[in-house]
């Protein structure tokens, strides 16, 4: 969600009763404290920080996160090691991102309170092992004893039920939330969202970082120079800098990097974040007592 989720759309989300997450990844160290606490002035409700370990001023942030008082924080893209036990001294909730068993026990191990179960489907950054959200999360319900974040897909509240039916306590929304109308992503990304159809996402960069972008002459490049071998400098190289920012935040629909999820061919609206939260929840519910109130027969016997 970086370059998307600000304070405007995370306190819009947390006002309107879930759980709202700024994106660090995309801020200055400064910048971030700002959002934080315009954020604390538009919301009294509980919203969470979103911290890529990989981030180059990370103890800035940590420090920044810890001033602010900041109560969750989310981390993700490295090793929850080294900072989950910092955190966790003043009282601050961790959840970590994982994409495989293996570092959801990892982040287990080192105390983490949850972990984000995160799919191939999901936009962004993603795991090389490619495991879809309907396999990855009960392959790591069954591995860790602490609740467990579904993500990756999930964009309607009867993916969400599909997500509880699997063993998740809960569920993470990038994509839908990357359309609202207080995201801060360019008018552009927002319209090449909502023109997407299947098919118009695919996983990238593998000997980088592996991300899910959405197709442009960008995204045709890196495709081609994997196809032709280029190696992790090389594309390194080809990627430059800021070029994210480019997309997603200044509008550069052929040039920029346009990271978003596979559920974006379902998305077909901006609306305000409130809107899109509270269709979820009455379509989880509505799934849910249609679901138990269905028939089946079992031998030719009515099972209810």
């Amino acid at each position: 969600m970086i370059w998307c989720s600000g304070w405007k759309l995370a306190s819009a989300v947390s006002n309107a009763g879930g759980l709202g997450i700024i994106g660090a990844g995309s801020m200055y160290p400064e910048v971030l404290r700002t959002h934080i606490q315009k954020c604390k002035a538009a919301t009294v409700y509980p919203f969470a920080v979103n911290v890529p370990l990989l981030y180059p001023n990370v103890e800035e942030i940590m420090q920044i996160l810890i001033e602010e008082g900041v109560k969750i924080v989310f981390t993700s893209a490295g090793n929850p090691g080294t900072w989950t036990g910092f955190l966790k001294q003043y009282g601050i909730t961790v959840v970590h991102v994982v994409a495989n068993r293996k570092f959801a026990l990892k982040a287990e191990s080192c105390g983490v309170d949850a972990v984000v179960a995160e799919g191939f489907e999901a936009g962004g950054h993603n795991g090389r092992e490619e495991t879809t959200t309907l396999c990855l999360i009960p392959l790591v319900k069954n591995e860790v004893k602490i609740p467990v974040i579904a993500a990756g897909g999930i964009g309607s509240g009867a993916a969400m039920l599909a997500a509880f039916a699997l063993g998740a306590e809960g569920v993470q929304v990038g994509s839908a939330f990357a359309v609202a109308r207080e995201s801060s992503a360019h008018d552009n990304f927002k319209k090449k969202i909502i023109a997407a159809g299947e098919g118009d996402t695919r996983l990238s960069l593998k000997k980088l970082v592996p991300v899910r972008l959405l197709n442009n002459t960008f995204a045709e490049r890196v495709i081609k120079a994997e196809d032709e071998g280029l190696d992790a400098d090389q594309l390194r190289e080809l990627l430059g800098r800021a070029r994210a920012k480019a997309g997603m935040f200044e509008g550069d629909m052929e040039e920029g990097e346009l990271e978003i999820g596979q559920i974006a061919a379902a998305l077909n609206q901006v609306e305000p974040a409130a809107d899109i939260l509270q269709r979820i929840w009455k379509e989880f519910l509505s799934e849910k007592k249609r679901i138990s109130e269905m028939d089946f027969e079992v031998h030719g016997e009515k099972q209810v």
